[in-house]
């Protein structure tokens, strides 16, 4: 109970940008101004927040506010997709301090490339100066299926060879730092529900389109994961009866009619792209972006093959808003750039055809507001979830012989 009480008092300080009194949190939190001040003198000597001034509101003594201290606390991210890995270093208020990217090594063995990312992970703590001390950890995202039990990433697509790699133990053992796993999606949604402190929506689904496509669930301002943490895998839900065969042996799955390479394929076929450019670094982000190219252009075929995926998409996802009944639907991922001109457009007309309360409420259509290309931030954010975010689970007792 006392590290549940003490993350509701860092995220209600950490959700507001002015600051709160300890009058101000006790009444947010519904605490008693003793187990107030108590939290709070330990959370000040620790140095994860800071006094920061006094106010007067009316009459009485002056209230002392209390605001996260940036360098009381950091997190590192490590995101890893089959063309790019990324890296971040986030202070406690989210700012990200360093950035880097590099190819992702499919040539070395995965345990050699996941302790060449450890070492990486090493260069950056030493080159940015903060104090290794305050470091809380390393928050890893990867592509499904993840174990999250023994922090194995299991069978991620586009990567041969990573079958049940340890990525928590290899990555703790060259930094000398806690680990926390998840995938991409789910890092992407804490992400999501971080950098929008301050927004309303406490219920939303989460589309990632990236290499592969999943879904991050928020309900009740928490992220949920499933029974092994692989929630979200919604490669089979059907979104075209009448698509292409899926390997699964129906047809219309979201994995044979929604991925970023049909798109390309669709459009190589109708003639709106040019050939494959095998010399190319990045070939599938870069035919993405000239697809949206095109259809901006006002070139027929492709104006067709992305309303199409808009059509297949909507289909699937008002599968997940009529299941969970929820108000929001947030796309991101490394492909959501290409796609948002036309998706922001088509999409919440074709929600608000299949939805089953669109008579009850709309259902809002929106992008990330995590900047395209800082996804490793999202990987940080688990690390500051963990420490910051009230989450249900805290107040389970685990079972005592």
């Amino acid at each position: 109970m006392g590290d549940f009480n003490q993350a509701v008092i860092l995220d209600s300080i950490r959700r507001s940008d002015e600051g709160l009194s300890r009058v101000e949190l006790s009444a947010s939190a519904g605490l008693a101004a003793q187990t107030v001040s108590n939290i709070c003198r330990r959370l000040l000597d620790s140095g994860l927040i800071v006094e920061a001034g006094k106010e007067t509101s009316g009459p009485g003594k002056p209230r002392t506010i209390l605001r996260l201290n940036p360098r009381g606390m950091y997190a590192i991210g490590l995101h890893i997709d089959p063309a790019l890995t990324s890296y971040a270093l986030l202070d406690a208020v989210g700012t990200v301090l360093v950035s880097v990217h590099e190819p992702t090594d499919l040539a070395s063995t995965p345990a050699e490339a996941v302790a060449a990312m450890g070492a990486s992970i090493r260069r950056i703590i030493k080159d940015s100066g903060v104090d290794e001390e305050r470091i809380a950890g390393v928050g890893v995202a990867t592509p499904g299926p993840v174990d999250a039990a023994s922090g194995t990433v299991v069978n991620p697509p586009h990567m041969p060879g990573w079958t049940r790699v340890p990525l928590r133990d290899i990555l703790q053992e060259t930094t000398g730092l806690a680990v926390v796993i998840d995938k991409d999606v789910t890092a992407s949604a804490v992400a999501e529900l971080w950098a929008g402190a301050d927004n309303s929506a406490t219920d939303f689904v989460y589309i990632y389109v990236g290499t592969g496509i999943g879904a991050g669930l928020v309900l009740n301002d928490e992220v949920v994961r499933g029974s092994s943490g692989n929630v979200g895998e919604i490669g089979h839900i059907i979104a075209d009866p009448a698509g292409p065969e899926c390997d699964c042996g129906r047809r219309g799955c979201v994995k044979a009619t929604c991925m970023p390479e049909t798109m390309v394929a669709l459009a190589r076929e109708a003639g709106a792209l040019p050939a494959e450019n095998p010399l190319a670094p990045n070939p599938l982000l870069d035919d993405m972006m000239a697809l949206a190219q095109a259809a901006a252009d006002g070139n027929p075929a492709a104006v067709e093959v992305v309303a199409q995926s808009a059509r297949r998409m909507a289909g699937a996802v008002s599968v997940l808003t009529n299941l969970l009944d929820v108000e929001r639907v947030v796309f991101g991922g490394p492909f959501w750039p290409a796609l948002a001109p036309s998706y922001l457009v088509q999409m919440p007309q074709l929600l608000a055809d299949l939805s089953v309360t669109s008579c009850i409420h709309s259902v809002e259509v929106v992008g990330t507001i995590v900047s395209s290309g800082e996804e490793a931030f999202g990987a940080a954010c688990l690390v500051m979830e963990k420490t910051f975010s009230p989450r249900a689970a805290q107040l389970l007792l685990d079972a005592k012989p």
